[in-house]
């Protein structure tokens, strides 16, 4: 269920965990007690996994069937990837427009996958299964863990709860779609985008990441009435390379240098 929300503060910063074996720098950091770990895990996994409520009710109220929108979960599991697809699909979507958006938005869990893939070494049996759970909560929780035994009950903990929130919440909300009967005269059409926004909000912490999210939005609205449902969330992510280069050009300075030291070199000759 990949895609889902940031961490709360007190998952820690990711990253302060090494790939290898703890170094001497990690050996002076205090362990985590087990209970705390757990503690954390359970808070980000019960918060994110109640809204899989809300991707049930949207699900079926897109014309996904109550076994369709089950299996998504199960399968699937990366609640914004998830979102993405019945958003598009209800919108009339191409099928395959709205798969590819959806598979585009999870590609970021095969990186976080080479991450906790050195840093938690599981045995080889037991990764295709831990694969399922790499997903964003689960990630935050990992990372800043500082030991590997801390690592591995954090990633445990996160993904079952998780797994399981999310897929009985999904189940409970198809259901109670089905019994609301049209879900946008309860104005429950509504929930997939309120929730994407929650669940991306947190994420966008830097200039680039806000000016990023703002130029695809714009990118999204704009190319909305004239091109196929689905089509304009895929092209909003060239909003990321043009704000990437257009910041790239702006620390290099129009020649193609550093821009500050070529004031600073333009100042000393004035001089």
């Amino acid at each position: 269920m990949a895609e889902q929300t940031a961490p709360p503060e007190s998952t820690g910063t990711p990253g302060g965990i090494s790939a290898g074996p703890p170094g001497p720098a990690a050996q002076d950091r205090p362990d985590k007690p087990d209970a705390a770990v757990v503690r954390d895990a359970l808070g980000v996994g019960i918060a994110v996994g109640l809204s899989g409520f809300a991707f049930g009710v949207t699900s079926a109220g897109s014309g996904l069937s109550l076994l369709q929108t089950c299996v998504l979960s199960l399968l699937v599991f990366t609640g914004a990837s998830q979102f993405a697809l019945v958003g598009a699909l209800a919108a009339g979507g191409n099928p395959y427009t709205a798969a590819a958006g959806a598979f585009f938005l999870g590609v970021r869990n095969a990186f976080y996958g080479l991450r906790l893939s050195q840093l938690l070494a599981l045995p080889r049996a037991v990764r295709p299964f831990a694969a399922h759970w790499v997903i964003d909560e689960t990630t935050a929780v990992t990372l800043p863990q500082p030991t590997r035994r801390a690592a591995r009950i954090g990633f445990t903990v996160t993904g079952l709860t998780l797994y399981v929130l999310w897929n009985l919440t999904t189940l409970v909300g198809a259901l109670g779609a089905e019994a609301l009967g049209d879900t946008d005269a309860w104005g429950l059409d509504a929930a997939s985008p309120a929730v994407f926004l929650a669940l991306l909000a947190p994420m966008l912490k830097s200039t680039t990441e806000r000016v990023t999210a703002g130029l695809a939005v714009l990118l999204a609205l704009t190319l909305l009435p004239v091109l196929p449902a689905g089509v304009p969330v895929l092209l909003s992510a060239l909003a990321a390379p043009v704000v990437l280069f257009l910041m790239g050009r702006t620390k290099r300075g129009p020649d193609g240098g550093n821009g500050s030291v070529t004031q600073r070199k333009k100042g000393e000759r004035r001089s």
